[in-house]
C-alpha cells in the first residue's frame, strides 16, 4: 500500500469542531446530524466525543468513554465555565456553541479564522504499511510556544439502535466518534517529523486518526488548537 496523505497545510481545514454528545440526551440527535454533515463536507475537522454522565438516565451510551468526559471538563476549566452540557461544540479549543446550532458554529469558525485564531501551523499525516508519518511545520510567526501533538483515534461511522432512555426507538448513525486520545509528542515551534507504528490504525478496523497540535495547560486542560490533520477511517481501515 502506498502512502495515504491527509491535508498538510494549515489552511486545508478552516477549523476544528469537537462535539460533546450522548445517546441518552434528547437534545443531541440534531447536533449529531450536524456533526455528520460537517464530517462529510470536510471543511472543518469534525470529531464527536460521547460523554458518560447521562448514562444513569436509562441508557448506557455505547460509545461513551471517561476520557471524553474528562476532555469536556478540561475545556470547561480552560473556558472558565462552571458546568458542562450536551450538545456542546468546542471550536478550535477556544470557544463553544450549541452543537445543534449550525449557524452559531459557522459564525465562530469564521470569526476565529478572521481574527488570527484559526489553524496557523501546518500539520500533515500520512499512512502506509510501515506506519503513520506526522509532519509539523514551524511556528507561524505568532510565537505560539510549545504544544502537544495529540492523536485522536475515531470510528468513521457507527449505527446504534437506542432501546431505552430519552432517545428510545431511534436508530442513529454517528460519525467520527472518538475512542481513544493520546499525546504522542511535543512541538517547540520548529519543524519536525515523527512516526507511529502501523498497528495504531491496522488494529482498529474502520478507525481513523486525527492529529491535533494543541496547547495544553500544566494541569492537562486542553486549550487552543494550532493545527490539525486527519487520516480517515476508510483509509486507516
Amino acid at each position: 500500500m502506498g502512502p495515504l496523505t491527509a491535508p498538510a497545510a494549515a489552511s486545508d481545514f478552516k477549523g476544528v469542531v469537537e462535539l460533546f454528545t450522548s445517546q441518552g440526551c434528547s437534545s443531541c440527535p440534531p447536533a449529531d446530524a450536524e456533526l455528520a454533515r460537517l464530517a462529510e463536507k470536510g471543511e472543518v475537522l469534525a470529531l464527536s466525543y460521547h460523554v458518560d454522565y447521562w448514562n444513569y438516565k436509562g441508557w448506557v451510551d455505547t460509545l461513551a468513554t471517561k476520557a471524553s468526559t474528562s476532555r469536556q471538563y478540561g475545556y470547561a476549566e480552560t473556558l472558565n465555565r462552571k458546568s458542562v452540557y450536551t450538545p456542546q461544540a468546542i471550536i478550535n479549543g477556544l470557544d463553544h456553541a450549541n452543537g445543534a446550532n449550525p449557524a452559531a458554529i459557522r459564525t465562530l469558525v469564521d470569526k476565529l479564522s478572521a481574527t488570527g485564531q484559526g489553524l496557523s501551523v501546518d500539520v500533515g499525516a500520512a499512512y502506509d504499511d510501515a506506519g503513520v508519518t506526522i509532519t509539523i511545520g514551524p511556528d507561524s510567526g505568532e510565537r505560539s510556544g510549545e504544544a502537544s501533538i495529540v492523536a485522536v483515534y475515531f470510528d468513521d461511522a457507527n449505527t446504534v439502535e437506542i432501546k431505552r432512555g430519552e432517545n428510545a426507538g431511534n436508530t442513529i448513525t454517528y460519525r467520527h466518534s472518538v475512542r481513544e486520545i493520546e499525546t504522542v509528542g511535543m512541538w517547540a515551534g520548529t519543524a519536525q517529523t515523527l512516526r507511529l507504528p502501523a498497528s495504531v490504525l491496522s488494529a482498529r478496523k474502520g478507525s481513523g486518526c486525527a492529529i491535533l497540535l494543541q496547547v495544553v495547560g500544566r494541569d492537562g486542560a486542553p486549550g487552543r488548537i494550532l493545527g490539525a490533520a486527519m487520516i480517515s477511517g476508510a483509509q486507516g481501515g
